[in-house]
């Protein structure tokens, strides 16, 4: 009779923790993580005064706005690998487009997956981690496949590459069609969003829904009713367009990524006119992607789902618009590391505006944190969710954050950047090497916050105290080499042809970004016009770009056409 009693308790303490587990898990707020490709902090709610992007503002009045955000490295694929894993490209030695984070850390646990193992369907739209280059998706992360739109870049055909051509690896930099949203990318993602936000809503269980917008990135193509919402002659072009002086003549970039567009002079200063029309194509492009957030915080409202969901809105990386001669990202100056970060959410406040530092690698922790879940021991970042609830509170001290070099005289560097709410110092070295053979550069934001002068030499005690800072944190890892036989060819293994092609190929990459553009290619061949051709026939995606594979890979002579010579430069390789 007793050991019935007992059975009979314990069975009704079962269901009754058993109904507290399901109430706790039904209970736990939604996330929606909006992701944005190449988006700087020009909205209106940042204090643009262009900018029309009422979405996003719209977003910003009804949480925190965060005014010094920072990437952890500022290209694609590492900041987008830092914001799943929680973890800085120096800490998984991957600073390129192409090498799969899983590579470094198998065991990893991604954001999306860990909200995924708590019960939450986990889906992913758009550009989330960066697939191409060699890259892929991880379908670990995700409890479905993840979704991506599958349309052209140009709705004007006459604006695509001209492969035939030879000589421009991709269309035009800018278009603005009279077509529909939904002519392009941006405009399906969204509509597959709301899709996905419906059958959240008919399941009724947490959701985590990661979007992914292309826009504002290259090229700037977007419905000519967002292009009309600017005036190009308001537009004014960047008062400097020099580098800093006294900075590394490696510290900035050439806008190779730019270069590689049609009408997009190879090298130089780019003609006002056309810096002129390129910024406005970047806020026609920004604010057709703000539509589209629109068209998806407007159905969460819509199925009352707002009220119980996290928002993020995040940009992956900032965007050099022609100050100091640099377009595109690829540095460790301001323009290319503060990004965007806007948090809304059940109990958060509105309207509000945070000036603490933060990292991208605090997202992770940040968003377990509010949905009551346990953050991974792998996780490097710090929650920030107690800035959410008091915006004035501080949170780090610094952030920190890299962008990888490479030159023919000293092979691969890496400039580690610490940011504190005055300085930004940069040690640029090779990882492991003594800090006695870097080179420095300081920026004080207080009197010169457009970076006009390396302050390195002059402020020597503020140079000890930050690389006291920096030595706080673990050595950088070198990147990580893939052997051939894992990757088809395209990595440090494998044969003595392959080694010399992989140093080949890391010479040319002067931007550090895991692929050679155009430029980068012919800055070493001795004749422009066969260089482009060969050019065009090495890059088998057709993308624009060589990645490791397909520079490594190449049968250098079939690809080289009938005639061609090879450079007789000392030290000079050909291709």
């Amino acid at each position: 009779m007793l050991r019935r009693y007992r059975l009979s308790v314990v069975w009704l303490l079962m269901c009754v923790l058993g109904s507290v587990v399901r109430v706790g898990a039904a209970d736990r707020p939604n996330v929606l993580l909006i992701c944005v490709d190449d988006l700087k902090p020009v909205l209106a709610c940042y204090g643009d005064q262009q900018a029309r992007t009422p979405a996003i503002d719209g977003l910003a009045a009804r949480g925190v706005r965060f005014e010094r955000a920072f990437c952890n490295q500022a290209v694609c694929s590492p900041s987008r690998n830092s914001l799943m894993t929680g973890l800085r490209p120096q800490t998984l030695g991957i600073y390129d487009l192409g090498t799969h984070f899983r590579v470094a850390v198998p065991d990893a646990v991604t954001l999306s997956q860990h909200f995924r193992q708590q019960g939450y369907v986990a889906e992913g739209l758009g550009k989330i981690l960066h697939t191409g280059h060699g890259n892929v998706d991880d379908p670990a992360s995700w409890s479905v496949p993840s979704w991506r739109a599958r349309v052209p870049a140009y709705a004007e055909a006459r604006n695509a590459a001209d492969s035939e051509a030879g000589r421009d690896a991709k269309g035009a930099a800018w278009e603005a069609a009279e077509v529909a949203d939904s002519q392009y990318a941006d405009g399906q993602t969204a509509e597959e969003a709301i899709r996905r936000l419906r059958g959240a809503k008919e399941r009724g269980t947490p959701f985590f829904l990661a979007v992914g917008f292309l826009k504002p990135h290259l090229p700037f193509v977007a419905p000519q009713k967002y292009w009309d919402l600017y005036e190009r002659e308001s537009f004014a072009v960047a008062e400097r367009q020099t580098a800093p002086e006294g900075a590394p003549s490696y510290a900035g970039q050439a806008g190779g990524e730019l270069r590689n567009y049609r009408g997009i002079p190879a090298r130089g200063v780019l003609p006002e006119e056309q810096q002129r029309t390129l910024i406005h194509g970047y806020y026609a492009a920004m604010s057709y992607m703000d539509a589209q957030v629109g068209r998806v915080l407007d159905e969460l409202e819509r199925l009352g789902l707002a009220d119980k969901t996290i928002v993020v809105l995040w940009g992956d990386h900032g965007w050099h618009l022609g100050d100091h001669g640099m377009w595109c990202k690829h540095t460790n100056y301001e323009q290319a590391a503060r990004i965007p970060l806007v948090v809304s959410g059940p109990g958060l406040p509105h309207g509000e505006v945070s000036r603490s530092l933060v990292e991208t690698v605090d997202v992770y922790p940040t968003l377990a944190e509010l949905a009551g879940l346990t953050v991974p021991l792998q996780v490097e970042g710090r929650s920030f969710a107690g800035v959410l609830r008091e915006p004035d509170r501080p949170h780090r001290e610094h952030v920190i954050h890299v962008y990888p070099r490479t030159m023919p005289e000293r092979g691969s560097v890496l400039g580690r950047a610490i940011r504190t709410e005055r300085y930004r110092l940069v040690e640029w070295k090779a990882p492991g090497a003594p800090a006695a053979e870097a080179d420095l550069e300081l920026y004080d934001y207080e009197t010169d916050p457009e970076e006009t002068r390396n302050q390195a030499g002059q402020q020597p005690e503020v140079v000890r105290q930050l690389r006291e800072l920096l030595a706080g944190h673990p050595e950088a890892k070198p990147q990580i080499r893939v052997e051939a036989s894992k990757t088809g060819g395209g990595a440090a293994g494998g044969s003595g042809a392959a080694r010399d092609r992989n140093g080949m190929f890391d010479r040319r990459d002067t931007n550090g970004d895991g692929t050679l553009s155009r430029d980068e290619f012919l800055a070493s061949q001795p004749d422009a016009d066969s260089g482009s051709a060969r050019f065009m026939k090495m890059d088998r995606d057709g993308d624009g770009s060589l990645s490791r594979d397909e520079f490594v890979g190449a049968d250098s002579k079939s690809a080289k056409p009938a005639g061609s010579a090879r450079s007789s430069i000392p030290g000079r390789d050909s291709e």
